[in-house]
């Protein structure tokens, strides 16, 4: 009488695979790519839009890049590396220079009367169809890291405090005095090859 060779529950493996199955889910990390922080402007009916003045040219800090990757600022070519400098001047304007932008004195919270910007100061940002993304990029973090070294900077000089341990009214001042005003223009052929 011949044997048959024993079987191997497999009433099981179903659920060892489901458990598995699990586990990876669950202790695998995703990543997520976070993107450019930005508000974008509330929509305005063309129609509702009434003639407002023009900027004036010292209020607008304008960066320009190439579909050769060049950087331009203010008219001038510029090294990536001195993009921020550059940025953290126009937006102190320490020394009130005439071409850099109008300041004002605001109430600030826990400043008081403070010299602040006008609110038309901005930095404009245009880019040709053709920059790379990572320069694109790499433009972008040095203009967000000079705000950022700003706002660090005078929490640090008035709150004794870094800019991301202090309460969110205080950081509300901070960014009224320093704010992140990126304008960027639709791409198109702004220069190079």
């Amino acid at each position: 009488m011949s044997r048959k060779p024993p079987e191997i529950p497999s009433t099981s493996l179903a659920d060892i695979a489901f458990m598995l199955l699990i586990f990876f889910l669950v202790t695998t990390t995703m990543d997520v790519d976070s993107g450019l922080e930005r508000r974008l402007p509330q929509w305005v009916n063309p129609e509702d839009i009434d003639e407002t003045p023009p900027i004036k040219e010292r209020n607008i800090f304008v960066v320009l890049v190439d579909r050769s990757n060049r950087l331009m600022v203010e008219g001038e070519l510029c090294r990536v590396e001195d993009l921020k400098e550059k940025a953290k001047e126009f937006l102190t304007n320490p020394y009130d220079v005439p071409n850099l932008p109008e300041k004002e004195i605001k109430e600030i919270p826990y400043f008081g009367p403070y010299e602040v910007l006008t609110g038309s100061a901005v930095i404009s940002l245009r880019n040709d169809v053709g920059t790379t993304y990572g320069r694109y990029i790499e433009v972008q973090n040095e203009l967000v890291a000079a705000i950022n070294e700003l706002r660090e900077e005078l929490a640090l000089q008035k709150f004794n405090k870094p800019f991301s341990k202090l309460d969110k009214d205080r950081q509300d001042a901070i960014k009224e005095i320093i704010p992140q005003k990126i304008s960027e223009a639709e791409p198109k052929r702004v220069g190079g090859k």
